[in-house]
């Protein structure tokens, strides 16, 4: 039988193994951070009718650039943005690799402050992008010195910030954003793929638009709008940007089925964003409860929560627990979290009220 080994693939990708959470058939799954509550009858027959309209003209290729998607989308994000400060992908990886294939490439570095979204040095990987792991504080914060004091050293082409971060959950300071992006040497890049579960007061990138051309915002539908299965991202940017992403885009990326169900889900956003504040009430009963109990938990603007396995009012890696042993344990009572490779810690996705009382009642047999 034949092997990656037997075949010429790039020596940089010997010996690596695909980007994936466990897909297991348990009852509670809380681990790839989606969200737990279907899409609402009256929005799957309005999708069902987007999609139906298209299906005859299926022959033709859809619109190259979906002019009309990306309309709607800035009209939801407003900020006074329009059609050409926005573009849209298969989810925020693609647009994130598109942003790497404009911006970084061989020759060229890309930085992150990691623990952070793993998916980030594959993307730099997978593009030939050098990838420089940059770190946090202690307790999983940054900083705007410690921002500023790396992006310094290394002077990256392209810096990634995650507010909220992944997978500690944590939104960033504005003055963080603010002095990279004085510091930078080329694009800044905030990934807000949760920006919708941020606790009230929080600031988003989008406000600093405006006179900042090496700025770009990702935003996802994957999550505040539960449709993963659908693979809708997108950035707002200085049209600049988006001219530039377009020279490396592949044609007719978003196929019409796509397009189609997305602006149907877009305009009705209320009833699918009508699940988020059921979501953050459950991510702060998760985060209180676990306290209670004597886990050391990091503050989360997400869908989800980081807490140490062991109850620890020490380092934020505490150790004292095998985190694979505690997922291991939650596994076998049905519940399914995520083993994000930090010792000592976990993610739980914060979900509906039932699947929450699971995970706690499975955290007795950890704690």
């Amino acid at each position: 039988m034949t092997t990656l080994d037997d075949l010429p693939i790039r020596d940089d990708l010997r010996g690596r193994t695909p980007y994936g959470a466990p897909q297991l058939d348990v009852p509670v799954r809380l681990n790839t951070n989606e969200n737990s509550y279907p899409v609402p009858e009256p929005v799957v027959e309005a999708i069902g009718k987007a999609l139906a309209a298209e299906l005859r003209d299926l022959n033709r290729y859809p619109d190259r650039d979906a002019v009309a998607l990306r309309a709607d989308l800035a009209g939801y994000l407003g900020h006074g943005l329009t059609v050409d400060h926005v573009w849209a992908a298969n989810g925020s990886n693609e647009i994130q690799q598109q942003l790497l294939q404009a911006f970084g490439g061989p020759g060229r570095s890309a930085l992150g402050f990691v623990p952070a979204y793993s998916m980030h040095p594959l993307l730099a990987l997978g593009t030939g992008t050098r990838w420089i792991p940059a770190a946090r504080g202690v307790d999983f914060g940054l900083t705007a010195d410690e921002a500023v004091a790396q992006v310094r050293e290394h002077r990256p082409d392209v810096v990634f910030l995650c507010s909220p971060n992944n997978p500690t959950g944590t939104a960033l300071d504005p003055a963080v954003v603010a002095a990279v992006l004085d510091a930078a040497p080329g694009m800044v890049v905030v990934d807000e793929a949760y920006a919708e579960f941020a606790r009230p007061g929080t600031v988003s990138a989008l406000a600093v638009l405006p006179g900042h051309p090496r700025l770009v915002v990702t935003r996802t539908m994957s999550k505040a709008f539960g449709f993963a299965g659908g693979r809708l991202g997108y950035l707002a940017a200085d049209p600049a940007v988006v001219a530039a992403v377009q020279l490396v885009r592949l044609p007719y990326h978003l196929s019409a089925l796509t397009q189609a169900a997305a602006r149907a889900a877009l305009a009705h956003r209320d009833a699918l964003l009508g699940t988020v504040t059921a979501i953050m009430e459950q991510r702060d009963r998760i985060v209180a409860e676990l306290r209670a109990r004597g886990h050391r938990v990091a503050d989360s603007d997400a869908n989800f929560v980081l807490f140490a396995v062991g109850a620890s009012d020490a380092a934020p890696s505490p150790g004292a627990v095998d985190q694979a042993a505690a997922w291991r344990t939650l596994l076998e009572a049905g519940v399914l979290v995520r083993d994000v490779g930090l010792p000592g810690w976990l993610r739980v996705t914060a979900g509906t009220p039932t699947e929450t009382d699971a995970f706690l009642t499975a955290m007795e047999r950890v704690s």
